[in-house]
């Protein structure tokens, strides 16, 4: 980490779309006087889980003045029964479940619909329908979708809020996200989905901005412009107990708090675009453009492969100035597929964007070592009774900077206090199997959940000094090393379906995506522009360390220093087929 260089990090990359200035308003006034310009009878608005729908309605109430209000609550069935019905994709476990393919109706009491649709049709005045599920009710004369970051709903979880139709204001916040991760959020997309092209305005409900609403159609030409140029997504980060010192500084983050351990920069399941309508700004969850422009984003490769769903996760973790990750293993497809229902595992890598002296990553296990006395070993140290003896059983390999350790599923791992990493992997990323945290409690003074049952079940003892050597650390193949640039393909294991590949340059290099969506990171650079070659795309400036997402729809691009003649290098990753 350089002390004298100054952060150019962009915390808030914004798309600035043109031609619907006029169809966005920001404030609940302008935002109630455009829903209802047109002197609707019907007012619906439709939440996802975690909106504030309270807050809206009383801003309708204070501005329209319903006659009738119906909170779409009273069609689904009572917190017991929704309970009951949950339980099994819920499980007893702190963070995770079963993953939940069914749809909102199997939630819904029928004659409690049939019931509220009565009510809509024989009532006279004005009408606000709202809630999640609301449009299942009628649709009503103006549609509005009230939307969320699951970001956002993880921050209101940890300060007290409620999942849908609980009363678990106290609870768990790990347990909160599960019913989320695992339920709410699923089916919510579902419907989602289905209302997308009919909705007449979207409402940006973040909390950290005043609430801001723009038409269906302002939103969905700016979901067509995103899946046609390079975009990035508006990052956030997070402490944590091993958490570290760099992103403060290469990220310009708050000096005065503690650590920042997490930073999720490319994560489309969880961060949110930012748009510019004329200076008014719209955030919208990522995934809504997964959804609604998976061909032109993925690929029809990546598509056919994954279905609507982004397959590649960028994201860092930073113990520079902290301490150990959790030792840890991710399951085999075969394990997350049958206990979780999950389609696919997380294979991951570490990419060392920095690293101190003494930082290092354990790897792989030990040759010779006794399977059953390392799970017993463990098991003990969780009890309390000795430090697990890690040096005995777990290789540790040094770092330095643009390293690049591979870690397919089953295979222990953790980065070491003093180490920087651009963690590259699948996206399904709940599913960690924490083995030993060093005698540590988490931030809420809780100690964090530990997963040896599962994890003895999934562990490859076959990944020991000799393969872990051979196979996993800085496992590089030169595909083009002349004096314009350099290409390496770094990763991942063929076991694993990213491929990784380091680009480095003094000048600028063309890009084809090859039909398939690309995800990159500026690892070495103060900053580069990404250019189209016929100008299908205005150029997009790149700084260091961000990462950015480069969609199908784009055949080929250009990176190029911003300032001639500086070295730069990228790390690009991308589905592997064949």
């Amino acid at each position: 980490m350089n002390p004298t260089r100054k952060s150019n990090y962009d915390k808030f990359p914004t798309i600035e779309v043109k031609g619907f200035d006029e169809e966005a308003f920001r404030g609940y006034r302008d935002i109630v006087s455009e829903v209802t310009k047109a002197s609707p009878q019907i007012v619906c608005i439709e939440c996802y889980p975690g909106v504030r729908v309270e807050e809206i309605g009383e801003a309708f109430r204070c501005y329209w003045n319903p006659t009738m209000i119906i909170d779409s609550r009273d069609i689904f069935f009572d917190t017991d029964v929704l309970n009951e019905k949950m339980a099994s994709h819920l499980t007893s476990d702190r963070v995770r479940g079963v993953m939940y393919y069914g749809s909102v109706t199997d939630f819904i009491d029928l004659a409690r619909l049939e019931q509220c649709r009565r009510k809509v049709s024989e009532g006279g005045g004005r009408i606000l329908i709202i809630g999640f599920g609301a449009s299942l009710i009628s649709r009503g004369d103006v549609l509005v979708y009230a939307d969320l970051t699951r970001w956002q709903a993880q921050l209101r979880y940890r300060a007290g809020e409620c999942n849908f139709k609980q009363h678990n204001a106290d609870e768990d916040p790990l347990i909160k996200n599960k019913r989320g991760y695992f339920i709410e959020w699923r089916i919510a997309d579902k419907l989602k989905v289905s209302l997308l092209e009919d909705i007449d305005y979207y409402l940006d409900t973040e909390e950290e901005y005043e609430p801001a609403l723009i038409s269906g159609r302002g939103l969905l030409a700016a979901l067509r412009l995103t899946a046609k140029r390079p975009f990035r997504l508006v990052p956030y980060f997070d402490p944590g107990v091993w958490g570290g010192q760099w992103m403060k500084e290469v990220c310009d983050l708050d000096r005065s708090r503690k650590n920042y351990a997490w930073s999720f920069d490319g994560v489309p399941e969880e961060n949110a675009l930012r748009f510019s309508f004329g200076g008014i700004i719209i955030n919208s969850p990522a995934m809504n453009l997964v959804k609604y422009q998976p061909r032109e984003l993925l690929g029809g490769k990546t598509f056919s492969r994954f279905g609507a769903e982004y397959p590649i996760r960028f994201d860092f973790l930073d113990t520079i100035g902290g301490q150990n990750l959790s030792l840890q293993v991710h399951p085999t497809t075969e394990y997350i597929r049958s206990k979780f229902g999950m389609p696919y595992t997380q294979d991951e890598s570490y990419y060392i964007l920095d690293a101190e002296e003494g930082g290092g990553v354990y790897l792989g296990v030990k040759e010779g070592i006794d399977p059953e006395e390392m799970i017993r070993d463990l098991k003990e140290a969780q009890q309390g009774l000795h430090r697990f003896h890690d040096e005995k059983y777990i290789n540790r390999f040094p770092a330095k900077k643009h390293d690049h350790f591979l870690i397919p599923a089953g295979t222990i791992h953790c980065s070491s206090a003093g180490t920087m990493v651009l963690e590259i992997s699948a996206t399904p990323y709940i599913f960690t199997f924490k083995l030993w945290d060093w005698d540590r409690l988490g931030l809420d003074g809780l100690p964090r959940p530990i997963h040896i049952e599962d994890g003895e079940k999934v562990i490859d003892w076959s990944r020991d000094t000799k393969w872990v050597k051979e196979n996993l650390v800085c496992h590089f193949e030169t595909i083009h090393d002349g004096e314009d640039y350099q290409e390496v393909k770094t990763g991942l294991h063929e076991l694993e379906f990213i491929e990784t590949r380091v680009i480095t340059s003094r000048k600028e290099t063309t890009h084809c995506t090859g039909g398939e969506v690309n995800q990159l990171n500026l690892v070495e650079g103060e900053e580069v522009d990404v250019i189209s070659p016929d100008g299908r795309f205005e150029p997009f400036r790149v700084h260091y360390a961000e990462t950015f997402i480069i969609p199908a729809s784009i055949d080929r691009y250009v990176i190029r220093p911003v300032q001639p003649g500086a070295e730069y290098k990228v790390v690009k990753a991308c589905v592997r087929f064949g």
